[in-house]
């Protein structure tokens, strides 16, 4: 019987490792899926309540980004707020389909917010992409996961008002309804609104903030199935 050369099993040999490894490489990082769509890389900020959003993977999904320094991207095309706009208008889309925003976790609000405005032309919601770490046990890839946030304009006649001030420290200042709490009292203070049959949010942040902050604000609000409105800035 004609043996192969030792040079081609030692290939085939390297070949197996690789993708043995890859594949362990895949499994075992925390939600690896949510890097596998197409665009631009970020670091996304970190929630516990978001929701699988497995359209974000698809080919044609309306993905936005924000980088850190404000940069934005629709898909991997940069473009300014203003070319955003005339972009979202130009690009056919389905009726169904959501707009995804992966903005970076340091990235300011008022970028955001600036996309959130483009958005405005044709969309009421928006879901803003998340990081969301899965448990290395569970062995899956799973899909993307998001928070979803309505653009209005709607009523917002007796919601609960949270803001995120940028107080010039560490961590923005948070008030709730006119006043003033911790962050670590934030579920407490919206679960005693809820009991009292309230179940919508306006949020409301300064632009300097992080966008991280303002995501941990819809992330505790979502853990109680509350809807959040995001209103255009004020003038």
């Amino acid at each position: 019987m004609p043996t192969q050369p030792i040079h081609t099993l030692q290939s085939k040999h390297f070949v197996v490792v690789l993708t043995y490894t890859l594949a362990i490489a895949l499994f075992a990082a925390p939600g690896i899926a949510q890097q596998l769509h197409k665009g631009v890389s970020v670091q996304m900020a970190t929630t516990t309540n978001a929701k699988p959003m497995p359209a974000a993977d698809d080919e044609d999904a309306r993905i936005v980004t924000v980088t850190a320094d404000a940069s934005v991207y629709f898909g991997t095309r940069q473009l300014t707020a203003e070319g955003l706009s005339g972009q979202m208008k130009t690009t056919p889309r389905r009726r169904d389909q959501d707009l995804y925003i992966k903005a970076d976790a340091h990235a300011p609000f008022a970028s955001v917010e600036k996309v959130l405005d483009a958005a405005r032309i044709g969309f009421s919601a928006a879901v803003l992409l998340t990081s969301q770490p899965e448990p290395v046990a569970s062995r899956k890839i799973v899909p993307p996961k998001g928070l979803k946030v309505s653009l209005g304009p709607e009523s917002s006649v007796g919601a609960v008002v949270v803001q995120v001030l940028s107080a010039g420290e560490r961590r923005p200042r948070l008030n709730v309804d006119g006043q003033q709490i911790e962050w670590s009292a934030l579920k407490a203070t919206l679960a005693s609104r809820w009991q009292s049959g309230i179940e919508v949010v306006l949020l409301k942040a300064d632009g300097e903030v992080n966008f991280e902050d303002v995501v941990h604000v819809i992330d505790a609000c979502s853990s109680m199935d509350a809807k959040v409105i995001l209103p255009e800035p004020e003038l």
